[in-house]
């Protein structure tokens, strides 16, 4: 039975018409599925659903959402990504053999909240990593490199929250359906974006947090080493967290352009 299914033109050039035509026609595509963004059932037959194509260095993986979850495109992430993906679409994953465990990997802890700057509310986000962030290829003896690795991609450090930061233009915050998907990030050689953060399952923000972003159509990402702001549980203790690692010389920004509605 043919599928309810959207196939995006850039997910049939990455898996070819022959088989986007089977996934249409219902040969290859499940009934029943868990929803890529939302984690609850879907319904292929009955209920409009998107194919959502992750794409490591080496292997990909076709996952389905709820069309009003997510439209159906491509995403590009890493091999550990994409481990992380088959995992929450499959329950499965991959195991390693002892020689080739992974250290701890860091997992990025993203608040949402506004942000009072020159006496208008800005929609923020706020990143902070569980573990001391290494270079790439290093063992992780070099200290923190977190800050470090985002001022290379154009963050500012900032001494206070007097001013918006700049626009960092090729990065952007993917917000779908009201909700809170992906921090992304400019692709190799001005290819698509990637995901630099995305979300397990879409984050919620307030009304205000929303109506701020549409507002001024971008949000500003504050960024600061494991430690430095912790989970505040009111806006006014994370601008107070904000205010002390800034002034610590521990704090970088930027604003990044909003992506989606």
């Amino acid at each position: 039975m043919p599928r309810m299914l959207d196939v995006s033109d850039e997910v049939r050039a990455e898996i070819g018409d022959e088989e986007a035509d089977r996934l249409l026609a219902g040969e290859t595509a499940p009934g029943s599925y868990d929803c890529t963004s939302c984690r609850t059932p879907g319904d292929s037959e009955q209920e409009r659903t998107s194919t959502v194509l992750f794409i490591g260095d080496e292997t990909a993986v076709l996952a389905f959402a709820h069309s009003g979850c997510l439209p159906s495109q491509v995403v590009q992430v890493t091999e550990e990504q994409l481990r992380g993906a088959v995992k929450s679409i499959t329950g499965d994953t991959v195991d390693l053999e002892p020689d080739q465990a992974a250290p701890e990997q860091a997992v990025l802890g993203v608040t949402s909240g506004l942000v009072l700057i020159g006496g208008e509310l800005h929609p923020a986000l706020v990143v902070e990593p569980t573990v001391p962030i290494a270079r790439p290829g290093t063992t992780g003896d070099g200290g923190d490199e977190f800050l470090p690795l985002l001022v290379e991609q154009g963050f500012m450090p900032l001494a206070e929250l007097s001013a918006v930061p700049p626009v960092l233009h090729g990065w952007s915050v993917l917000l779908a359906v009201g909700q809170l998907h992906a921090v992304l990030q400019p692709g190799q050689n001005g290819g698509r974006p990637v995901a630099w953060w995305q979300a397990h399952q879409p984050l919620q923000v307030t009304e205000g947090w929303r109506a701020a972003a549409n507002k001024h159509q971008q949000v500003l990402m504050f960024a600061a080493p494991v430690g430095s702001i912790g989970r505040q549980p009111r806006e006014d203790l994370l601008r107070d967290a904000l205010d002390k690692a800034a002034a610590n010389g521990r704090l970088v920004a930027a604003a990044l352009p909003l992506a989606g509605t």
